[in-house]
């Protein structure tokens, strides 16, 4: 049999968690791997015209679940035991009808913190592939903590870790200010580790240079592949054709006038505002956010989910006009990569650092939560491409300190510094995705591996 002739035969599935910063990821993924002359359909219990879209090559298969029951659900374990009953049948279902039409899948790649995924997929007579979308140095801590030897919250002031720079104990993962599910949390992140060494693979969307050290380490612990960054090849490596957005949203963009407002502002001259998909700001925080950034008197973007435009002060919008456009959603890829960008000013999720890292954008760190406030100590004191803020006795970042981070990266003694870190990390992560690059690499070498099941 011809070699193409086998590759084409090659059909894997792909599962993310059912949230933007998870799902984009695994999609870039997905396309890479049809390039490589693999199927891949991608799951999403999402179904709405936003996941219809165009998806390059890759079939995505939205279900949805009519047989349950509508009751509320009251706690983590209880969604995650639906959840995962949900994804087992919908699997067996497309692992049947894929193999009766001829068209049989081999592997199942599926999100990290899904770890009774690999279950499923033995079940299914599957291989199968944990896909992290954390930061290994974030993976690194939760394995400590999974392995016994460290605890979130941690009493210690002082941490060290192999592979990582010193921490303190606010640079750990941490559940929201005040959670409930703070322990359930924590054990759902370190769960991850429940089973890693029985998968087949482990990958995750980072690339070597910009994590050796804790890499090093990792990979004495478990093998990894490491395959990012995993953005739209038309700002990296340039090597997948029209690939100029992930393709499937779970919001749309309302405001067709953002790329000429883009248009019309100087080089590096407006704040790019976003704090994804998830995050919700106290209103309290929102005033002072908006009263910074009004101070800083710098052309500002602000992404402000519909639901959270309430919490705006009531003259904002109309007394900031001149300066600031808010949408409710955009394209951020897009928007990183235009020239007139010249700060991000982010809650530090691992998919929009690396979106920043990899289109080198100087960051203004504002982390809520989990990994967040790791990702935002790397970006201040080991990549040195930003500044992280600095919450009051409240836990509130107040107008002050959103006015003086704001300038310290946009003007301030160290902004060239950062400019200059941000280019040469976009350089290294161009490096890693072009062909011969070390995650362009691992990609094609787990690609061929895939065709030899």
């Amino acid at each position: 049999m011809e070699s193409h002739q086998r590759a084409a035969e090659t059909h894997i599935i792909a599962l993310p968690f059912p949230a933007q910063g998870h799902i984009n990821p695994m999609l870039q993924f997905s396309k890479l791997l049809t390039s490589k002359g693999l199927k891949v359909t991608l799951v999403t219990i999402i179904d709405n015209e936003l996941t219809k879209a165009k998806h390059g090559s890759v079939i995505v298969d939205s279900i949805s679940d009519n047989s349950e029951e509508n009751g509320t659900i009251s706690t983590m374990e209880e969604y995650w035991k639906n959840f995962s009953s949900l994804i087992e049948r919908k699997l067996s279902e497309i692992v049947e009808k894929q193999g009766k039409s001829g068209r049989p899948i081999s592997c199942l790649v599926y999100d990290s913190i899904m770890p009774w995924a690999l279950d499923i997929a033995r079940r299914l007579g599957l291989a199968a592939a944990s896909f992290f979308t954390q930061s290994c140095a974030v993976s690194a801590i939760y394995y400590h903590v999974y392995e016994g030897r460290l605890n979130i919250p941690s009493e210690q002031t002082h941490v060290s870790l192999d592979g990582m720079p010193p921490l303190q104990s606010y640079d750990l993962p941490s559940p929201a200010c005040g959670s409930e599910y703070s322990p359930a949390l924590i054990s759902l992140m370190t769960s991850q580790f429940s089973n890693i060494r029985e998968v087949d693979w482990i990958l995750v969307n980072t690339f070597n240079k910009l994590e050796a050290e804790v890499m090093n380490w990792m990979a004495s612990q478990c093998p990894v592949k490491l395959i990012g960054p995993l953005i739209p090849s038309t700002y990296t490596s340039k090597r997948l054709e029209d690939d100029n957005d992930y393709g499937l949203s779970l919001f749309k963009s309302n405001n067709n006038s953002l790329k000429q407002w883009l248009d019309s502002k100087e080089a590096c001259s407006v704040v790019y505002v976003a704090f994804g998909s998830i995050a919700s700001l106290e209103e309290k925080q929102m005033e002072e956010l908006a009263c910074g950034l009004e101070k800083s008197n710098y052309h500002f973007l602000w992404v402000v989910r519909e639901s959270e435009q309430k919490k705006l002060p009531d003259t904002f919008v109309n007394e900031t006009s001149e300066k600031g456009l808010i949408v409710t959603w955009c394209p951020q890829t897009e928007v990183l990569a235009h020239n007139s960008v010249g700060s991000f000013m982010t809650h530090c999720g691992w998919n929009s650092t690396l979106e920043a890292l990899s289109l080198g954008v100087p960051m203004v760190a504002m982390p809520q939560w989990a990994d967040q406030v790791t990702n935002a100590k790397y970006i201040a004191d080991v990549w040195t491409v930003g500044v992280r803020v600095k919450v009051n006795e409240e836990g509130i970042v107040t107008k002050e300190e959103t006015e003086m981070c704001i300038r310290e990266v946009m003007e301030g003694e160290n902004a060239n510094e950062f400019r200059r870190n941000s280019e040469k990390w976009k350089t290294l992560a161009q490096e890693a995705v072009s062909e011969g690059g070390s995650s362009d690499k691992n990609v094609e070498k787990f690609a061929a591996e895939l065709k030899c099941i």
